[in-house]
């Protein structure tokens, strides 16, 4: 898929007041400092589509992005570690766990993982927060270039075998850098495929 183009919609907080269209929508999630907005910025090759910070925790918002007139990225809060009020992080949960709930334009939804780190408790509960309640997901690993290939290699294979623990099967994953752009054609060339397969499906006959 080539991104001809991407424009924001809308930021809010209610999930009532997200866009009125029945696009479908794939929201990327993840850790404060994972590298989201980094990685949004890439596969859409706009440098300020989503607004980096290097404080952790800035994305306050459910945040629409209109790209190729016909899906939505949104982009949502991170969880876990960021600088924020308790108040503040139960607002987060409670918008964010409305937006999976009643959201049903959402297809599926990419949980962000920073490669170079151990498995964490916090990405492993929300992953089965997600499962629970039936949400698809995929898993991006981030920061890919920030390890040498043995070691990338090495905490993936961890990650795997953590998560087989827990799940029948391991999700669809995706290796990423946002330096490198390593991640972009197979990110989008899934949810391409995926709008192609909704778009048959809808149609007349």
């Amino acid at each position: 898929m080539k991104i001809k183009s991407a424009e924001f919609v809308v930021s809010n907080t209610r999930v009532d007041k997200c866009p009125d269209s029945k696009l479908p929508e794939y929201a990327f999630i993840g850790r404060s400092n994972v590298g989201k907005s980094s990685l949004i910025n890439m596969l859409t090759d706009r440098k300020t589509l989503a607004k980096t910070s290097a404080k952790p925790g800035k994305t306050q918002l459910i945040n629409h992005f209109l790209i190729n007139k016909n899906w939505h990225l949104v982009d949502l809060p991170g969880y876990g570690y960021a600088k924020v009020s308790k108040s503040t992080k139960r607002t987060f949960q409670k918008f964010i766990t409305a937006y999976f709930d009643k959201r049903k334009q959402m297809i599926c939804a990419f949980v962000l993982i920073d490669s170079r780190h151990e498995p964490q408790p916090i990405d492993m509960e929300f992953m089965q927060w997600l499962g629970e309640h039936q949400v698809p997901f995929c898993i991006i690993f981030t920061k890919a270039d920030k390890l040498k290939p043995k070691m990338l290699e090495k905490n993936i294979n961890h990650y795997q075998d953590k998560m087989l623990e827990i799940w029948e099967e391991m999700p669809e994953f995706f290796v990423s850098s946002a330096t490198s752009k390593l991640g972009q054609d197979e990110i989008l060339d899934y949810i391409e495929a995926i709008n192609n397969e909704l778009s048959s499906n809808n149609s007349p006959g």
